[in-house]
């Protein structure tokens, strides 16, 4: 198949996939539609079969560690991590609705550095929405900071995001070295997103929150495996090694005193690691590339400024982010990448838009669609108010951090 109609067949794949994707019909999969989509499209030889294993195989470890992450996030959500600092925040606010959603953005945007959004979206959005509950104060404002930082607050590690993965990979930068050329617009954006929330929802905060009970004994061990499993991040890849491996040490770590007491259920960690979305993304890689390289491609490539100069990295930044809310923040990122992977500074520009872009819209980011639909129906959002808020803060707050990362490119250099 050649041409218009292999054109128009790999877009046609595309949509599907992604309407499956974030349709969900009964509760269905990701990957239902993506991977007969991606077995047709190998099959009718839109996409070559050498190209599409050359794809498999580059991602691979990139899921790898996607599986590994989300099943240490929920281990150490059993073992008591996010409920611990859902009660520190409590104690913390003294009574200011303000404060606790300062630290709720706080608390988001580290746990999204260290433990992926999705941690954020699944783990501890209910912690949040309870504590709400029990101070006596609107949940909507920290609701939103638990989907808002999920997408933003993903900026500063190779490993917050999968979005970061990608382009770590692609990049050829170091663990060290990506973190300090974004330290300074992930701080930037998570600033920008608490101002944002505080003035967008200032009627809400401004009550006095309930007397909080004490906190929960702080879960000692988890948070000693959590920071020695982020320094294995950080120690992996100085040694060239996926950080998957980091990610399992932790997860052993955290099974071990509980195989002791003979609470270890395979059947349920399997089920932790997602396998329906890790199959997702392996199949949305391959009909990524089959639209790419059938005309997608050559029209953004026009798009596609060169250089670091900040004009470049703010227009690059800007079309990284349209396109995210076009077909998804996934997609824009396997399409975007390697139009760019010989410019690491570039490469950073397409992640401030593929990460902060998708506040703008539900269908931006997998993660905010599975946030809206993990909500009780008293605190799922209007989709108007929704949508305000992310068309008022999401081009302010991309362009303040597209400056922060000029800034560093000129002070750290790639």
């Amino acid at each position: 198949m050649h041409g218009a109609v292999a054109e128009a067949f790999a877009i046609v794949a595309l949509i599907l996939t992604l309407a499956a994707a974030v349709l969900r019909p009964r509760g269905l999969s990701e990957a239902v539609v993506a991977l007969p989509a991606a077995v047709v499209l190998v099959a009718t030889g839109v996409v070559p079969l050498h190209a599409a294993t050359v794809r498999l195989r580059e991602i691979g470890p990139t899921v790898g560690f996607l599986a590994a992450i989300l099943v240490f996030g929920h281990l150490c959500a059993e073992a008591g991590v996010f409920d611990y600092l859902g009660s520190r925040a409590a104690q913390a606010s003294h009574g200011s609705a303000p404060r606790l959603l300062a630290l709720v953005v706080a608390i988001a945007a580290a746990v999204t550095a260290v433990l992926t959004l999705d941690a954020t979206v699944v783990l501890l959005t209910p912690v949040v929405l309870r504590t709400a509950t029990r101070l006596g104060v609107p949940a909507r404002p920290h609701a939103y900071a638990c989907t808002r930082l999920a997408n933003s607050g993903s900026l500063l590690l190779p490993v917050s995001n999968l979005t970061n993965l990608l382009a770590f990979t692609a990049s050829g930068l170091s663990f060290g070295r990506f973190a300090a050329l974004m330290v300074l617009p992930w701080l930037v954006a998570c600033t920008a997103e608490w101002l944002g929330l505080r003035v967008f929802f200032r009627g809400d905060l401004a009550g006095r929150v309930a007397a909080s009970r004490g906190a929960p004994c702080a879960p000692r061990f988890a948070l000693v495996v959590l920071g020695a499993t982020v320094a294995g991040f950080v120690i992996t890849s100085t040694l060239h090694i996926p950080p998957a491996w980091a990610a399992a040490g932790g997860c052993v770590a955290l099974l071990i005193a509980r195989a002791l007491r003979h609470d270890v259920h395979p059947r349920r960690l399997i089920g932790e690691a997602n396998p329906g979305f890790c199959l997702f993304v392996l199949a949305l890689a391959v009909i990524v590339d089959g639209v790419t390289r059938r005309g997608l491609g050559t029209a953004l490539g026009h798009l596609v400024p060169t250089g670091t100069a900040f004009p470049a990295l703010l227009l690059l930044a800007a079309v990284a982010a349209v396109l995210a809310n076009l077909v998804n923040n996934l997609p824009a990122t396997l399409a975007l990448i390697p139009l760019v992977a010989t410019n690491p500074g570039a490469v950073l520009a397409v992640l401030l838009g593929v990460n902060i872009g998708p506040n703008a819209t539900y269908a931006g980011s997998l993660a905010t669609l599975l946030w809206r639909r993990l909500l009780p129906d008293r605190d799922r959002p209007r989709a108007g108010q929704f949508h305000a808020l992310g068309i008022l803060t999401v081009p302010v707050i991309l362009v303040l951090s597209t400056i922060a990362l000029w800034a560093g490119l000129s002070v750290v250099g790639t």
